[in-house]
C-alpha cells in the first residue's frame, strides 16, 4: 500500500528515537502530522515558530545523546523560526528542522510563501539541503541527523516542498537507514596527551574552565575523575553549569578573577576564547594553554594553544588519567585550589551581607535568595534564565546542582527561550519542578507560550523580576546620553500575572520580600503553569559597559 513522505519522515524519525515534534502548524508541513500520530511521536503546537526551535534546542539539551526536532512552515513560518535556529547554532544543540516550501513543480513561479530558505539558514546550520523525491526522505533525515550530531553539534535544516511530502510509494522501495544519534567518541592524539602532562607537571597553578563541549562529549564522570585525581581548581560557564558537583572542593566560582591573574597554565575544556573570556586577553601572556576541542578549527581561536587534544573531551580526560597512571605521575594542586578558597570564601560572605534587603518594591538580590532558599526544598529542580539584568543576578546566586540543572540561551544571548525551554524541560521530566526566571522584557517575547503550557498540562513556574524597564540598557543609557534620554528603554509595570491568569494559569503579584515565598509555595500547590510578578526596584547605579 503506497504511502505519503509524511509517513515516511516519521517513520526515519521514530527510528532515531524521536519522541516529541515541536511545531506551529502550516499547510506545508500537514503530511508530517500524519505519520507522527502513527509512529506514536508526540506533537507540541506552540504559539509562534521561534518558541518550537527554542523547545527544540531544550529537548536536545534535556536529552543527552537525542536530537530536538521542530517543523516549521514556509515563508515567514521559517523566518521566524531563524532566531531559534541562529541561537541552537551558537550553543551547539543537536537539532532538526524541517522546513516547508511550496510545491517543486511550481517553483520560480511564485507559490504561496515561496522563498529561498537555504540561503536563509545556511550560514546558522552545519548542513541544510531539499529533498525532492519522496522515497529518499528518509535518507535526508538520516544525513541531517549525522550532521547535527557529528563533531561540535549544531542544527540542521531540511526543506521538503509540498508535493515530495505528499508523492507516494510503496514502504519497500523506501530505503530506512539505521540513525544513529551520537557521534563516535575520537580520541586525542597520544603525543599531545603526553605534552599536557609535562606541561601540568611543570605547572604550579593551574586552573581547569569547562565549557559546553564538556556536556555534548558527555565528559562530566571523566572530567570529575581527573579533577580528583589532581585537585586541579575548576570554574564553568556555559553548558557546563553543574557538570562539577556544587559540593566538590574544587568548583569554584566567584575567583575567578583572581585566579586569572596569578595562573601558569590554564586548561580549556570546550571553552572558547570568545567574549565570556574577555577573548584570552586576562590569561597571563607567559601562562601554558591546553586546550581540549571536538574540533580542530577551534584550537587557538584568539589565542595560540600551547598543547592540542581534539577528540571527544571524554576521552581526552580518560587518556590524561592513564596516562598519569601509566607513567606513576602524581599531580595535586591542593595547597592552590585552598589559596582560592579562601579569596571564594570572602567573596561569598561578601555577596551573602548584600541579601537581606527589606526594601519595597524588592531589591533583585534579595529576590533572588529567596527563590534560592525556595529552591533549596526542591528535589532537583531545573532552573531556567531569560533575561538579562536578573538573569545576570540570579545566576550568581542561585546554585546549579548538578548537570543539566541551570539552562540560559548560550553566547547569543537570545531573549524570549524562557518558557519555550520550559515546555522541553518539563516534558523531559515530568517528575522535576521546572522554574523560569524572567525579566519583564525577555517575558514579552515568548510569554504567551503560557498558552501552550496550560493546554499540554505542563505546570512551569515563571517568576518575572518586573522593574518596568530593559535595565541592562537603561542604565548606560542614561548615564552616557543623559537621564532625560532614556526613550526606548522603559516599560510599563504591567501585571503580567493576569495575563497568565487569563490564559488559564496561576498568577501571584508580589509587592515586598515577605510575599514571595508564600505566593511561590501557592504557585506550586496550584499544579498549574504559574507566574509570579514580582516588583523590584528599577536600579540606575551604572558601574560601566554596554554589555556587548
Amino acid at each position: 500500500m503506497p504511502v505519503h513522505g509524511g509517513k515516511l519522515a516519521a517513520r526515519a524519525l521514530k527510528n532515531a528515537g524521536v519522541e516529541v515534534l515541536f511545531t506551529l502548524p502550516g499547510g506545508h508541513i500537514m503530511p508530517l502530522y500524519d505519520g507522527c500520530i502513527d509512529e506514536g511521536i508526540r506533537i507540541i503546537d506552540v504559539r509562534h515558530e521561534q518558541a518550537a526551535v527554542h523547545a527544540a534546542d531544550s529537548w536536545a539539551r534535556c536529552n543527552p545523546g537525542s536530537i530536538g526536532v521542530a517543523a516549521i512552515t514556509a515563508g515567514p513560518g521559517v523566518t521566524d523560526g531563524v532566531t531559534g535556529i541562529a541561537n541552537a547554532w551558537r550553543a551547539n544543540s543537536p537539532i532538526l528542522i524541517f522546513g516547508g516550501q511550496g510545491p517543486f513543480s511550481q517553483l520560480r513561479k511564485g507559490s504561496l510563501q515561496e522563498m529561498d530558505h537555504l540561503g536563509v539558514v545556511r550560514p546558522i546550520t552545519k548542513f541544510c539541503d531539499a529533498v525532492y523525491q519522496t522515497d529518499r526522505i528518509p535518507e535526508f533525515v538520516e544525513l541531517a541527523i549525522r550532521h547535527a550530531v557529528s563533531g561540535i553539534p549544531g542544527p540542521a535544516f531540511l526543506e521538503i516542498p509540498m508535493d515530495t511530502w505528499n508523492g507516494q510509494v510503496e514502504w519497500e522501495d523506501a530505503v530506512m537507514p539505521r540513525i544513529r544519534t551520537q557521534a563516535p567518541r575520537l580520541s586525542p592524539d597520544r603525543t599531545e596527551v603526553k605534552n599536557a602532562l609535562e606541561v601540568l607537571q611543570a605547572a604550579e597553578r593551574p586552573m581547569l574552565m569547562a565549557g559546553t563541549s564538556v556536556k555534548w562529549s558527555n565528559a562530566s564522570p571523566a572530567m570529575n575523575r581527573f579533577i580528583s585525581e589532581t585537585h586541579i581548581p575548576t570554574y564553568t560557564n556555559g553548558m557546563a553549569r553543574g557538570t562539577v558537583p556544587f559540593e566538590s572542593p574544587e568548583f569554584l566560582n566567584r575567583s575567578r578573577r583572581d585566579a586569572m591573574e596569578k595562573i601558569d597554565c590554564i586548561l580549556l575544556a570546550g571553552t572558547l576564547l570568545d567574549f565570556r573570556m574577555r577573548f584570552g586577553q586576562t590569561i597571563p601572556a607567559d601562562a601554558k594553554i591546553i586546550q581540549l576541542e571536538m574540533d580542530a578549527t577551534l584550537i587557538g581561536q584568539n589565542r595560540g594553544t600551547d598543547v592540542p587534544l581534539v577528540g571527544n573531551l571524554a576521552c581526552s580526560f580518560d587518556l590524561l588519567v592513564e596516562e598519569m597512571q601509566e607513567q606513576g605521575v602524581k599531580l595535586d594542586f591542593t595547597s592552590w585550589r585552598d589559596e582560592l578558597r579562601e579569596i571564594e570564601d570572602a567573596a561569598e560572605a561578601k555577596v551573602e551581607a548584600k541579601l537581606n534587603s527589606d526594601e519595597s518594591p524588592l531589591d533583585p538580590q534579595r529576590m533572588c535568595r529567596e527563590v534560592r532558599d525556595w529552591l533549596d526544598t526542591l528535589d532537583a529542580p531545573i532552573v531556567i534564565g531569560d533575561g538579562g539584568d536578573i538573569v545576570a543576578t540570579a545566576a550568581k546566586i542561585l546554585p546549579v546542582r548538578g548537570e543539566g540543572a541551570w539552562m540560559d540561551p548560550g553566547p547569543l544571548g537570545t531573549l524570549g527561550v524562557g518558557m519555550p525551554f520550559g515546555l522541553a524541560a518539563q516534558l523531559s521530566h515530568p517528575d522535576k519542578r521546572v522554574v523560569i526566571v524572567y525579566g519583564d522584557g525577555s517575558f514579552g517575547l515568548n510569554g504567551f507560550e503560557f498558552d501552550t503550557a496550560v493546554r499540554f498540562n505542563l505546570p512551569v513556574i515563571g517568576i518575572v523580576g518586573n522593574d518596568a524597564a530593559w535595565g541592562q540598557m537603561m542604565r548606560p543609557q542614561g548615564a552616557m546620553l543623559g537621564w532625560d534620554r532614556l526613550d526606548g528603554t522603559l516599560l510599563n509595570p504591567t501585571r503580567y500575572d493576569k495575563v497568565v491568569e487569563a490564559l488559564g494559569g496561576h498568577g501571584e503579584h508580589v509587592e515586598s520580600p515577605e510575599e514571595l515565598r508564600p505566593a511561590l509555595e501557592r504557585a506550586a500547590a496550584s499544579g498549574k503553569p504559574a507566574l509570579i510578578n514580582v516588583m523590584i526596584k528599577q536600579d540606575r547605579d551604572f558601574k560601566g559597559g554596554i554589555y556587548v
